[in-house]
Formats: C-alpha cells, structure tokens, sequence
C-alpha cells in the first residue's frame, strides 16, 4: 500500500512524525504479511480494514476516534472489535464506524452531534459500541460526513443520524440533531445503490442512475443549479441521462462517475478541486473534460481535492488542493487541472513483461482518499490483481434484490426455521417495494438506466418467469409469507406520492403475480392495489398510464380481464358482503381502474373494445334499476337509502356494457325520456288552463307534417322548429294531411322511409332491430 499527505498526526501511519507533509507516495509498511482491504480516513486520523476483518486505526485520539487508548502514526488494533468480522469501515472528522458481516454497526469517538446513533450524545466514546437501534436491519452500506452517518439496509430502508444544522439528514425542515438512526421516508421504494456523505451534506444513487442530494449547498454542492440548502432528498435532474454509478464527496464538493468512464464534479471549486482549469464554483454537474480521452473507473474525494484512476495506462489523476501534499505530485501546490501522480505506474496486463525494472512498477488495485490523505491498494507486476472498477455492480452491497438464488437461499432459511431474525429479515425484504422494484430490470445493455416517465426499464417476462418459479410446491412455505408481507406490509404502505418513476416499478410487477388472478385474494391483494393506484397524485397517476401504453397487449389484456373478474366476483356475492360501504368502495375501485385502462386503450388499442365487455351485467344487475339511479343522480335528486341499494351505478361506465345491456340501457333511457317530456308538456297545459291562456298550451306529442312526395325536405324543416325537448316525446307524423293510424308502426314506418331517402347509397351499412326499434351503425346506437 502506498500513501502520501499530511501527516502531522501520524494518520497517514508511515511511522514516524519527522516528516509531517508527504508529497508523493510512499510505501506504507505496517503489516508486510497481511493484507488491507480498504483504508478509511477522517480528519485527522485513519482506519485500516484488513482481509481477515481486523481494525486497525492511527492518527489523533482526542475524541475516542481510534477505539483504542494509544496515539499517533503507528496503528494499533482495535481490540474491542475483535470478536467481529468487519467487511466494511467509514470515519467522520472525529468519529468511526464499522460495519460486520451480520450487518451490525458499531460506532466510536466523538458523539456530541449524536453522530454515533447510540442515542446519547456523549462527547466521547472510546470504545466501539453497536447501534441498538438498527439491530432489527441487515446493513450493507455506511457512509460518514464531518458530524452526520448514512446507513443503507438490505431491505432498502435508509437511515440517517448525527448533525442537522443544514438538513443533510434529509428529515425535512424540523429535524434537530439525532442521535438515534431515522428512516428517510422519502426515497422509499427507490432501489438504491450507494449512499454517499460529504462535510455536510448527502446523496444516495438509485439502480438505475438517479441521484438525490440534500443538505449543506453554499457552494452548489448538490448540483441543483442553486446554492440554496435542502432539507430533503431532491431529485439532481441534469445528471438523470447520465447513466452515473458512483458518487463521492468532499469538504464541499461533489464527484460522480458515469458508466462510460466520464466524471462530473460540482460545488466548490475555490482550490481546483473541481479540474476544470478554474478556481470557480459550480452549480451544475460539469464534465472534466481533461478526463474525456480516458474512461475513469475509480474517484475518491479528500477535503479539498479529487482524484481518479484510468485502468488503460494503470494512472491516478490528482486536482485541488495539495498545500499538504495531498495530490501526490512532488509538489506542495493547488492544482486545477487533472495531473499525474507521481510514480511509476502500469495497467494491469501491461507490456512490461521482460522489462529489466518491471519490478519498480505498481498496478493499482484501490484508491482511498479522505480528509487531506490518500491511500492506494496495490501489487507488483509479477502477482497484480485487476483493479477495482466502481462501475460494475457489486450485488452484495446495493438493495437486496429477489431472484432465483435469493429465493432458493430463504426456502431453505424458512424450512430450517433456525431463528426468528431470520424469517424476520425474509419478510423485511419481501415487504419492500424498493426490493420489488429493483429485481428486474431490462436486461439489455443499460436499458434500465433510461428508466423515466415514458420507460417503466424492467423486464416484464422475468417477473414472469420468477413468480411462476414460486408457485412450485417446494416454494409453499416462501409464497405464504409474499402472501402474508404484500396484503400487511407492501400494499398498504404505497405512497400516493412515489418519490421518483423507479418507485413504480411495483404497480407493474404486482399484477403478475398469479394470486393475484385467483378471486380468494380479490379482497386481501387484488382490490387494494386497485385502490393504491387510484390514490396515485397526478403526476404518477400519468406515468402509469404511459406505462400501460407500452406493455405488450398480452399483459394488457391479463389486467383488463383481472378487474372484469372482480367486479363479477362482488356483484356475484354482494348478498354475502355484510357490510355494503365496503362493497361500494371495491366495486368502485374495479370499475375505475377499468375506466383508467379504457381510457389508455382509446390511445393505443392494445386490445378491441369489446375486451372491456362483462357479459355477466345482464343477469347480475337489474339495469333499468341502475339506469334509473343513474339518471336521477346525473340530474342532481337525492334517493333514498332504502331505495338505492348501492351508491355505485353500473351505467356510468358504460364501456362495460355489451350488446345486450346497451340495449336494455337505451331502451330504458328512451322510455324516461319520453314520460319525462309528456309530463312536462302535460304540467305546462294544466298551468295555461289555470291561467286562461288556453293558446299556449303545448302538445304532449312530436308532430311532423310531411309530404309522401319531398319526405326529406318536410321531415328536416319541421324538426327544426322544435326544440330539444320536443324531440324526446312520442311521435305522430301527418301523411300529406292525414294523420296515419297508429297500427304499431308509425313511427318506425316514417323513419324507414326517412333513412331509404337519407342514407340510400349506404343504406346496407345498417342493421334495424325492429324488436327494439333501434338501429345499429358502426359502433354507435
């Protein structure tokens, strides 16, 4: 391992403090036979995880920081911690924190912030204790700013801890202090792949490419184009094409690293820290473009200064400040463009093979920076490793994902039933959307990390594939518990107001679910997702119908005949619902995620119109009954409990309606029309009569005169002269001054001669029903 920096607390541990800033790397020789596995730094003292999961730590103890009770450059092992396996390790300006392999935390040094999460602020612990509060969660990820901690837990929950001053919590306005982990609430159901602090302020990544950031702002830091500080997680948009994988932060300023090797850096720029050949501050993520020859595949930021690593020619790139020797160059100078650290330096599979001093060079395995520090893992060319590239997913440390392994993995945990934390930690993963939503992504090449309103970036047939795979007897024991965590857990917590379009993912993945098809679980699973969706705000409301709009018709097709199935399930058993207010509020919710997707197929035509038909309305609904309600409803009267068995009326969705019901519908819609303007006409000749104006008085019937010989002409000047109203009472017709008889086929006698006239050159495009009187043309009655 080499090292340089500053090194006036012996932090750097080269062992000895003459030398108190090393300007370019130096051999770091503490343990020859042992080997690191990563090196954290604070502000003024350093942690070395080793292979085997030993700590050990050296620099300035004033606060407990160093877990141990010596000082200074040479490490020490921290005792306390050595019943544990530690895979994992973070500092603060004072503190320490490291992770096990169980996924407990364990925290030490400076605690008045309550940056430690052991719910006290003691302003020093000297020994290592475990956070109790996160004992419940598997943790996979910690990440330390100056005086705050970020925790991401297997389950995809996301805690944070420690100062507030600027919001870097992200707990919102309120917040002080916390000395105990808080859940941030706000990313739920985001499948997040790095959690990342700075001095003081935060972002977390999702899967696919997104990031937030929060907090601490004065110099742009959270590349939102302002330098106004946020108390909650907020969406950096201009990063969202970018496809970035990695984030690391400084004092005050930011770097990303996107999947095709490009580096971005915002905030504070004031020592050059940013590479873009300037001392300035950016607001916006700007690309390094001294870097854009070159693919990057590592970053690591100290306080004030950033370096990168290009795995084709083996080299690490400082910028920023180097007054302390931090970049490694020789010199003790800023630097505001990318320069190479000084070193002999080979890519791994390089051409040295031969070489008389191949043995001078080093191939990087991992570069660490921290505070004004930097720490490089590497081998000799003879035993090189490839190195690191933070571009790759490393599964172990991002949201637990649901696949066939993991799911072999829990069956057997479930059948041992070897301990309740166990089964606990199962039912955690299987109750979080955030799982869900990261499980099956497009597979394609970073298809996924284009996921946006219009892209739901996942792989329908895989959830597919997944969910029949658990239906298979052997899993019976796993699928009663996603039973169990998706009816008390998973559904009701969907927000109505997702915090970003990876959220959503769920409300695709759930329907393939096949219980979801089986009416046992219309009430428990079925109906409450319906009622989940339809509590989406409008926005995302819109993002799930241009979802819907670009499934395959298969999919669409499973979901219509989902919610037609529901709704036939509650009319059919509505006797046996006890409680008719829950009744109406499922039956609602059928009907309107059904009008939801009619109105998506209206734009697409996934599937026919007649696919949204329930055949079963006629026996099942007196619809006269229903149209009555209807109409009474629609024209403002209140009716009766007692006579309106249920406030939902089938005939405001009529695109359920087939040929059948629309018959009866219309039938009963003309019958009401017709008595409604008989009796209006009848009430206005019974007033006239009252008031003596006889001449006023209005016929209760339609009345054309015509001429056999220019039925057209007569037919459409009459009907212009009568109004709305005249139009729906009966029909009487004069036959060139004879008023035919009414021997059961006036009306239908006049209009048949009417549309011969009208309509004659398309006249067969026309089917008459005359048991019905009604005729049907195209899709319109």
């Amino acid at each position: 391992m080499l090292c340089w920096g500053y090194s006036s607390y012996g932090q750097p541990g080269i062992g000895s403090n003459l030398q108190v800033i090393i300007p370019e790397p130096q051999v770091y020789g503490f343990i020859h036979d042992r080997n690191v596995k990563e090196v954290a730094c604070g502000g003024n003292h350093s942690v070395f995880l080793l292979e085997d999961g030993e700590v050990y730590t050296c620099g300035l103890n004033t606060k407990g920081q160093l877990g141990h009770d010596c000082e200074g450059s040479k490490p020490e092992q921290i005792g306390a911690l050595a019943g544990q396996h530690i895979v994992h390790v973070a500092c603060g300006e004072s503190h320490s924190v490291a992770l096990s392999d169980q996924g407990q935390l364990f925290s030490w040094g400076a605690g008045s912030d309550g940056q430690l999460g052991l719910t006290t602020m003691e302003d020093a612990v000297t020994v290592p204790r475990l956070i109790k509060k996160l004992n419940q969660q598997t943790i996979l990820q910690v990440s330390c700013g100056n005086w705050h901690c970020l925790a991401l837990a297997a389950d995809g929950q996301f805690f944070t801890w420690g100062q507030n001053s600027y919001g870097q919590l992200g707990l919102g306005k309120e917040c002080p202090s916390q000395a105990s982990p808080q859940r941030v609430k706000s990313l739920d159901g985001i499948p997040l792949a790095q959690v990342a602090a700075g001095g003081a302020h935060s972002f977390a990544l999702s899967l696919s490419g997104a990031v937030f950031g929060w907090g601490k702002n004065s110099s742009g830091q959270l590349g939102l184009s302002d330098e106004r500080d946020r108390e909650s997680p907020c969406h950096v948009k201009l990063l969202r094409s970018q496809k970035v994988v990695y984030i690391s932060c400084g004092e005050e300023h930011t770097a990303v690293l996107t999947k095709s090797g490009g580096v971005f850096t915002f905030g504070a720029g004031s020592c050059g820290q940013l590479g873009h050949d300037s001392m300035n501050d950016e607001v916006n993520p700007r690309r390094v473009l001294e870097l854009m020859g070159s693919e990057v595949s590592q970053i690591a930021c100290g306080r004030h200064h950033t370096l990168a690593f290009v795995p084709s020619s083996g080299m690490i790139y400082a910028f920023g400040c180097g007054t302390r020797g931090q970049l490694g160059t020789g010199h003790t100078c800023n630097v505001k463009c990318p320069s190479p650290v000084k070193g002999h330096w080979a890519a791994h599979n390089g051409q040295l093979s031969g070489k008389p001093d191949a043995c001078k060079y080093h191939i990087v395995k991992h570069i660490f920076s921290g505070g004004d520090q930097t720490f490089v893992l590497c081998s000799k060319y003879e035993n090189s490793l490839p190195a690191d590239d933070f571009r790759t997913i490393n599964e172990t440390r991002y949201t637990c994902l649901i696949n066939d392994e993991t799911i072999d993995v829990w069956r057997q945990k479930l059948l041992e039933k070897n301990s309740s934390n166990s089964v606990n930690n199962v039912v955690q993963i299987l109750s979080s959307a955030a799982c869900w939503n990261g499980s099956f992504l497009e597979k394609k090449i970073d298809e996924h990390f284009k996921t946006s309103p219009k892209i739901p970036g996942i792989d329908l047939n895989s959830t597919r594939v997944l969910f029949e795979k658990l239906m298979n007897s052997q899993h019976s024991i796993l699928l009663e518990q996603i039973l169990k965590s998706f009816e008390s857990f998973l559904i009701p917590q969907l927000s109505s107001s997702p915090p970003d379009v990876e959220a959503m993912r769920i409300y695709l993945i759930l329907p393939e679910f096949p219980p979801f098809q089986d009416s046992k679980y219309y009430i428990s699973l079925t109906l409450p997702l319906a009622m989940a969706i339809l509590r989406l705000d409008t926005n995302p409301s819109k993002v799930l119908d241009n979802w819907w709009s670009q499934v395959c018709p298969r999919y669409f097709l499973r979901l219509v005949d989902l919610y037609k199935g529901a709704v036939v399930y509650l009319l059919s058993g509505r006797k046996t619902l006890l409680i008719p207010v829950l009744f109406s509020s499922y039956i609602t919710a059928a009907l309107r995620l059904l009008e939801k997707l009619h109105k998506v197929n209206q734009k697409v035509k996934h599937v026919e119109y007649d696919k949204f038909y329930i055949p079963e309305i006629s026996s099942l609904v007196d619809i006269q009954e229903d149209y009555l309600m209807w109409f009474l409803h629609q024209a403002g009267m209140k009716v009766r409990p007692s006579i309106m068995q249920d406030a939902v009326t089938l005939c405001s969705y009529p695109f359920i309606f087939d040929a059948q019901a629309k018959t009866k519908m219309l039938q009963t819609d003309a019958e009401l029309q017709m008595q409604v303007a008989i009796n209006g006409a009848n009430l206005q000749n019974v007033f006239m009569l009252l008031t003596l104006e006889p001449l006023l008085a209005r016929s209760p019937f339609l009345v054309l005169h015509v001429r056999r010989s220019n039925l057209v002409g007569d037919a459409l000047r009459e009907l212009s002269i009568h109004s709305d109203i005249d139009l729906k009472k009966p029909l009487k017709v004069i036959f060139d001054g004879e008023e035919a008889v009414d021997a059961g086929g006036v009306t239908k006698e006049f209009f048949l001669l009417l549309l011969k006239e009208l309509l004659n050159p398309i006249y067969g495009m026309f089917t008459y029903y005359p048991e019905s009187n009604l005729l049907w043309f195209s899709d319109t009655w």
